[in-house]
């Protein structure tokens, strides 16, 4: 869900790498223990891909964004201070329910889990993003944003300013922040989101901002009494790009024509990850915290 040049598209990627190299040095010094190398490798390699499949789709996803413009219902011009803040919270706010239901509906994650199949935590994984959003359908959840009268431009705009800005929160290397931990997004914070414990699932939603984590129950600060384990609850193993990015998809339309009835096929494309029927009378297993 991006519009830009390829100079932007792989710019971004070039920027990352050198960060990348960058950290690996200092972690091997302070930490004085290898740098996973191939599987940072693994993560550029996803990104590579996804932002291939970006300069050949962008045009999709601005289309959608432009129709909806067309039907807007009023003209919000980013002309002040003031509207650039309401623009950057409005995107904020839409961030963050898109991101969280890519955590509460499966057809939504077999996109966004990709970015949590790394079994470590370091720069590269900002790149690790999954390419099949137009599929999922990403656009459409900031299509509103479009007819309540933002620029497209301007949506892209503070999209893109998100994600430039979540490069630095992928690392181990900064400690909590203290008062700012509810504030903005730290990588602290993103360590307890892209951890497996059952703790901390499906917590810390935001993009820049803590404010709709606070205010919406999703917040959870990292504990000092508990080891982080990195990845999906079911690790992807495989350090091939391909895999990476459909090994979901392809668990997840498998489960479903495997199914016995429409209903049940339905379940396993649309509610959350790692829904199965219980029993022969298909009560729900609900506790995902042991199943995603």
């Amino acid at each position: 869900m991006e519009l830009g040049t390829i100079e932007g598209k792989f710019g971004f990627l070039i920027f990352l790498l050198f960060f990348v190299l960058l950290e690996a040095l200092i972690y091997t010094a302070m930490k004085r223990s290898a740098f996973p190398w191939l599987d940072s490798i693994a993560s550029m390699a996803v990104g590579l891909l996804k932002r291939t499949v970006d300069l050949a789709t962008a045009g999709i996803a601005a289309t959608i964004l432009f129709w909806a413009y067309e039907y807007r219902i009023m003209t919000l011009e980013i002309d002040s201070p003031e509207m650039l803040i309401i623009c950057f919270l409005a995107v904020e706010f839409a961030y963050y329910w898109h991101h969280r239901w890519a955590h509460e509906i499966r057809w939504l994650w077999a996109t966004h889990g990709v970015h949590h199949t790394a079994p470590y935590m370091n720069l590269s994984v900002a790149g690790r993003l999954g390419w099949t959003g137009l599929i999922s359908g990403s656009a459409f959840f900031f299509a509103p944003l479009a007819v309540i009268g933002f620029h497209p431009i301007s949506i892209f705009v503070m999209l893109a300013v998100g994600l430039f800005y979540q490069i630095w929160i992928h690392t181990e290397l900064v400690g909590r922040l203290g008062f700012l931990e509810k504030i903005i997004n730290t990588p602290s914070n993103h360590r307890v989101h892209h951890a497996s414990n059952p703790e901390y699932l499906d917590k810390n939603y935001g993009g820049v901002l803590m404010i709709f984590d606070v205010l919406f129950g999703t917040y959870q600060e990292e504990r000092t009494d508990i080891e982080i384990n990195y990845g999906t609850v079911e690790p992807v193993l495989s350090r091939n790009p391909l895999i990476i990015t459909t090994f979901e998809w392809r668990k997840m339309i498998g489960d479903a024509w495997c199914a016995e009835g429409y209903l049940n096929k339905a379940k396993y494309l649309f509610a959350a990850p790692g829904w199965k029927p219980r029993s022969a009378e298909n009560e729900e297993l609900s506790d995902r915290k042991f199943s995603r």
